[in-house]
């Protein structure tokens, strides 16, 4: 198979168990509109990253079962994986008690999460400095071009 329909078949939608009028009303206003999201490895608990979504990308979350985001810095809606192909498939959803964050359990096909080529974007740790403990999985300048 090659690369492009290999990303194809990822961003092609999958059968998502959460009808979107049977959701919880999320709290968009607390934050103009965004509220943060936590994606962790659906399999090993690892958190991924931690991004925002806005109304839309909640939305667009439900429909597709793959996660959608709100960049605040092209500010516009951002499929993750829409470039690499590194796309999240929502297995779970958790709803905190103030319902305005979330936190997605995900499938992370392609191995990384973090635009830097890394699984996790939390690839280093401080301690007494700040040293990097995870594991390079793709060279970014060779993905976004």
């Amino acid at each position: 198979m090659s690369v492009s329909e290999q990303i194809l078949l990822q961003l092609t939608p999958l059968p998502f168990p959460f009808r979107k009028e049977l959701m919880v009303k999320l709290n968009f206003e607390k934050m103009n509109g965004l509220i943060p999201v936590i994606a962790q490895d659906f399999e090993s608990g690892e958190v991924l990253m931690l991004a925002f979504m806005n109304q839309e990308a909640w939305d667009k979350t439900l429909e597709t079962g793959r996660a959608c985001y709100y960049s605040r810095s092209r500010n516009k809606l951002w499929l993750k994986g829409e470039q690499s192909g590194h796309v999240q498939n929502v297995k779970e959803i958790y709803v905190d008690c103030d319902e305005d964050t979330l936190i997605l359990k995900v499938e992370q096909v392609g191995g990384a999460a973090c635009h830097t080529g890394y699984k996790s974007c939390f690839y280093r740790k401080l301690n007494g400095e700040l040293k990097i403990i995870g594991e390079k999985i793709f060279d970014p300048e060779k993905v976004y071009k």
